[in-house]
């Protein structure tokens, strides 16, 4: 048995090959005739396709329905099923029936114009014809039916025929003079040989192709023969994602346009190939129902949790920004567990996907179903953090104290947030906000002591970096040790940002064999005006005065 788009056509296609040989044949022609009734756009209840085919009804009061594009796909199945379960005689039509080769003939076709057809809607049936041999039968009336339905693609099928050697070097020769006077691409050569030969474009362009295939030596398009560079392919993907237009990345890389989409492709392909994807995997995954009791559990009680969803108060004193986390109701123990399984489950089927992706043969489908896949795993992932952020902005108010502000332990625990979020195992039954608790404390337990350390470290130098710039060459080399005074410099430095660094370092000279640059020098040099790098140096120097002695700095302020 073939495949079917519909599993109750797929069943009935079994009974009626298994029933009475007698009345087979009238199976296969009364699918041909429902055949001819069936619109793409409209759906048919299956009791009605069963009526039609057997006679008989349905005592089942469960209605389903099946799109007619996907009722044409299986009853043509069905009639190459049925036929092929017992010996159908081609004798036993009154009209000639006509094998694939006779049909082709006939039609003034190929024989793989007739394998078109049959994909594009002609109905065949499977026969035992006059030789004793078993072959694909037409009868006169399904093809004259096909004709009817179908006759610009037969008439345009019929036209076609096969191109002489004189008319192929013709082809060439226009191709070629096309190429070295215009420059056009691939892909304009053929539209324009097209249109003054009447040959279809892709004909022109697979005569163009196998001749450069043929004769590397006189290739009309050389370069595409050629590989492209890796380096390339990426410069062609990110002028695609930056919004640059097919067409125009064809003509620039001297391309067609398949190939600029097949390149686009493969680019994507390979990011996600490397893009890591860790999932905390669960048997669950695994089994046959996996998407209903995963995906469907999920919507079901999001819509009920919803409704029962509770706010909190904020607590008093909080900035607008935190006061607006306590707006997001928290999660019950049961969706909890339903969205961590629906995150890991969205990227363990996006991973199996993945694997199954060849770089050689990339098909579109399935990067955009990988694609969709992580895109909702981030979007749940998204409303487990923003569920739990307050639980970071508790935290982080009792490590209060130190250099960092409430803001900065805020950030440096959403970072460890987001890791518990990747590495928490729902089916051990522990409530997320404890795992993530002790991640984010044991975090800042690290974090906390090393950035007091680092301040207390730096508090130590004796001079205030201003005295230190203005009067570190006027040091003797042989009384202070310069390496080491250099190093407490460029600790302290680090601190600011790369245009305050780059101010201070050359207005006073703080680095060996660089000498004093005035403000005007600085300004020509970051094209901005002099009284901008004069802010700017003054905000850097209230910077490093509140890092080497912040007691000092407040009273100032």
């Amino acid at each position: 048995m073939r495949t079917y788009a519909n599993q109750r056509m797929e069943a009935l296609a079994k009974e009626l090959a298994a029933g009475l040989v007698r009345l087979r044949k009238g199976y296969v022609d009364s699918a041909e005739q429902l055949l001819r009734l069936i619109e793409p756009d409209r759906e048919y209840p299956y009791e009605f396709v069963l009526f039609r085919l057997t006679g008989f009804r349905s005592p089942s009061s469960e209605e389903v329905m099946i799109s007619g594009k996907a009722l044409a796909h299986d009853l043509r199945q069905l009639m190459l099923d049925v036929c092929d379960s017992f010996e159908l005689s081609a004798a036993l039509y009154d009209e000639p029936v006509l094998d694939t080769a006779q049909l082709a003939r006939r039609m003034h076709v190929s024989s793989k114009t007739i394998q078109r057809w049959r994909r594009r809607g002609l109905p065949t049936r499977r026969l035992v014809f006059a030789d004793g041999k078993r072959r694909l039968g037409f009868p006169e009336s399904t093809v004259r039916w096909f004709v009817q339905n179908r006759r610009r693609q037969v008439l345009r099928s019929m036209r076609f025929r096969q191109m002489t050697d004189e008319e192929r070097e013709e082809i060439i020769r226009k191709a070629r003079r096309m190429a070295s006077m215009t420059k056009c691409c691939l892909s304009d050569v053929a539209r324009h040989l097209s249109k003054h030969t009447g040959r279809a474009v892709e004909t022109i362009r697979y005569t163009i192709r196998k001749h450069d295939a043929d004769n590397p030596g006189q290739a009309v398009f050389p370069y595409l023969s050629a590989p492209i560079a890796d380096k390339d392919k990426l410069l062609i993907y990110r002028s695609f994602l930056r919004g640059t237009p097919v067409p125009e990345l064809a003509r620039r890389h001297d391309r067609t346009r398949g190939s600029i989409y097949r390149i686009v492709n493969e680019m994507r392909a390979r990011h996600l190939l490397e893009r890591p994807i860790a999932c905390m995997y669960n048997p669950q995954f695994d089994l046959p129902n996996a998407d209903e009791l995963i995906l469907g559990a999920s919507r079901s009680r999001e819509s009920h949790d919803q409704a029962a969803a509770k706010l909190s108060k904020a607590p008093p004193g909080l900035p607008a920004y935190l006061q607006s986390l306590y707006r997001v109701p928290l999660f019950t123990p049961e969706q909890e567990r339903d969205l961590f399984r629906l995150y890991n489950y969205l990227k363990y089927k996006a991973d199996r996907i993945r694997r199954g992706i060849d770089l050689n043969r990339v098909r579109t489908s399935k990067l955009k179903e990988v694609e969709q896949l992580l895109v909702q795993a981030t979007a749940v992932k998204n409303r487990i953090i923003r569920a739990n952020l307050r639980l970071v902005v508790s935290i982080a108010k009792k490590h209060l104290g130190g250099s960092q502000t409430l803001f900065e332990l805020i950030s440096d625990g959403n970072v460890s947030l987001m890791r518990a979020v990747e590495k928490f195992d729902y089916s051990r039954g522990n409530r997320f906000s404890t795992y993530a608790s002790w991640a984010i404390m044991r975090n800042f337990a690290r974090s906390v002591p090393r950035e007091r350390y680092r301040l207390d470290r730096l508090a130590t130098v004796e001079e205030d970096v201003l005295d230190i710039a203005a009067g570190l060459q006027a040091y003797d080399a042989n009384g202070v040790n310069l390496p080491e005074l250099r190093e407490s410099i460029d600790v302290v430095l680090a601190q600011l940002t790369p245009r305050e660094r780059t101010i201070l370092v050359d207005h006073f000279g703080l680095q060996e064999a660089r000498d004093h640059k005035t403000l005007e020098q600085l300004s020509h040099r970051l094209g901005i005006s002099k009284e901008r790098v004069r802010q700017i140096e003054i905000r850097a120097l209230g910077k490093l005065r509140k890092i080497l002695n912040p007691q000092r700095a407040e009273l100032l302020s």
